[in-house]
């Protein structure tokens, strides 16, 4: 899919959570300023997120719980980008995030592909118009 705003990067999201289901960890990559977060804002407003959703770059994961009546209790939304080594995730206890009940959302995976045998991808390219986007599930 192409984007060609912030708003409909945001929309594709919402339309995206309507295919995920509880135990759900979604890989998304892309360059800085691609898109990710606007998608995860995307998730959580399907799902009736009250609170302020935002990158958590510097605090590695926001916990977003889900006012819709619906199977998934909790959102999980990661940034590994100032991850070094899979012992800090260890650390952070990342598998007890690994729930049936939740739905992970995880910006820079690289570092969390060891560990995980099972996920969705979603990649976020620039195009050559500075606002455009090419968004591909999988």
């Amino acid at each position: 899919m192409i984007s060609t705003s912030s708003e409909q990067t945001f929309q594709f999201g919402k339309k995206y959570a309507s295919e995920l289901k509880p135990g759900d960890v979604v890989l998304l990559e892309g360059d800085l300023g691609s898109g990710k977060t606007q998608f995860v804002k995307g998730i959580c407003s399907f799902y009736n997120v009250k609170e302020n959703v935002n990158s958590p770059t510097f605090i590695i994961v926001n916990e977003y719980t889900p006012e819709l009546t619906s199977e998934v209790s909790k959102i999980f939304h990661f940034d590994f980008y100032r991850i070094k080594n899979v012992n800090e995730l260890k650390e952070i206890g990342f598998n007890e995030y690994l729930r049936n009940d939740s739905i992970c959302l995880i910006e820079w995976p690289d570092i969390i592909l060891p560990l995980l045998s099972v996920s969705r991808k979603v990649n976020f390219n620039h195009l050559s118009n500075p606002n455009d986007r090419n968004i591909e599930m999988k």
